[in-house]
């Protein structure tokens, strides 16, 4: 996973109130050099409001270099960021500066901070007290850089310090600026800019020509703003470059929408008027089935931190029942979890009080193989 450079134009898209207060936050950052901690769920857009401090800033002319430290162990990540010297490791056959270091008076923009372990934690916090870069390898300090940094993660790091997993000395040295994303379902009357934007970046990326753009009918535009978009704006990314493909220049339809977009948009739609919890169930169901992700990493970590309630869980699991006809192992299929997983699962229901009888379900036609062949979601991307 190589580090990129930013080479790219990158605009500001919303007009919500709460964008209008990021924007005022991002002008904020990008007139000082202040660090800036970025907070949000995954697909907000967090990288985008790093490039756009830096493309404000005095040090715009500078290289901006980024880095994911969820996608590194340990030993690659320090020397990424630090260098190493020739001999220091299995492959180290020359000496190799780090990032920090090719970024000079420029910016540094660390993703996914949260991930690091604590001992990565005790080298960034010495480098942010320092300036001092020690490659890997060397018995001393090799040089100082003049370099801004940005971070940004998606985890609530206080509650990751009241675990200790995450040092509430870093914490302190990160937060000088907070500039936090809402998500896209808390900013609805964002999508149709949004929307717009993407498709003439799309039309154009394609050299699809079309008189004035794609346009997108009312009844497909009602359809995307009344969507939940768990993903966030990286899901609307890839559904609106997926109908500038489908459609080939010529106006948006319902009918060109993803089937996952309509059915739950219409859903969620029932759910805001009917029972808030069909809502936060709508949105989960679309982490598991429609962007693969599994049950113990979109479900349980938030039932238990208490994010989730009973009551929304128990709503989950029934959808999903609904769907496989009463069946708990083609659930744990459904869900994502491994065949091992059934008993480790089945304990948990039970325990939470979250288990169902199936026989209430078999009369219900069963759906998953409808399920398993419908058009999912693209994996979020940058």
């Amino acid at each position: 996973m190589a580090p990129h450079f930013q080479i790219r134009d990158t605009r500001f898209v919303g007009a919500s109130e709460a964008m209008k207060r990021v924007e005022d936050d991002l002008d904020c950052a990008a007139r000082s050099d202040a660090k800036v901690l970025i907070t949000g769920e995954t697909g907000s857009g967090k990288e985008v409001v790093a490039r756009l401090i830096h493309e404000r800033s005095m040090r715009a002319n500078a290289a901006l270099v980024t880095l994911n430290c969820a996608g590194f162990p340990d030993s690659l990540l320090e020397s990424e960021l630090f260098g190493h010297v020739r001999g220091s490791f299995t492959g180290a056959y020359r000496d190799k500066p780090g990032l920090l270091e090719m970024a000079p008076t420029g910016t540094v923009f660390l993703d996914e901070v949260g991930e690091m372990s604590s001992r990565m934690q005790v080298v960034l916090l010495r480098f942010l007290e320092t300036g001092e870069i020690q490659r890997v390898g060397a018995d001393r300090a090799h040089t100082r850089v003049n370099v801004r940094l940005i971070t940004a993660t998606n985890r609530d790091l206080q509650k990751q310090i009241a675990s200790g997993a995450f040092r509430e000395d870093l914490y302190f040295r990160l937060h000088v600026v907070h500039i936090h994303l809402p998500p896209l379902r808390e900013r609805l009357e964002d999508v149709p800019l949004l929307v717009q934007h993407f498709l003439r970046v799309y039309a154009h990326a394609h050299k699809i020509a079309a008189a004035a753009g794609p346009t997108v009918s009312d009844d497909a535009m009602h359809a995307l703003v009344s969507y939940r978009w768990p993903g966030n704006v990286r899901e609307l990314k890839n559904v609106v470059e997926r109908m500038v493909l489908r459609t080939n220049g010529q106006p948006v339809t319902l009918a060109d929408l993803p089937a996952n977009v309509v059915r739950r948009a219409s859903a969620a739609s029932t759910a805001a008027t009917d029972d808030p919890h069909d809502a936060r169930a709508e949105e989960l169901l679309g982490a598991l089935l429609d962007r693969g992700e599994s049950f113990w990493s979109a479900v349980y970590p938030l039932f238990m931190a208490r994010d989730l309630t009973r009551a929304d869980l128990r709503r989950v699991i029934q959808r999903g029942l609904e769907t496989t006809n009463g069946s708990y192992r083609l659930l744990v299929q459904l869900f994502n979890m491994a065949p091992e997983d059934y008993k480790r699962f089945l304990s948990f229901l039970r325990k939470h009080d979250c288990h169902f009888a199936f026989q209430r379900f078999r009369a219900m036609p069963a759906r998953l193989a409808e399920s398993e062949t419908r058009p999912r979601a693209f994996a979020p991307g940058a």
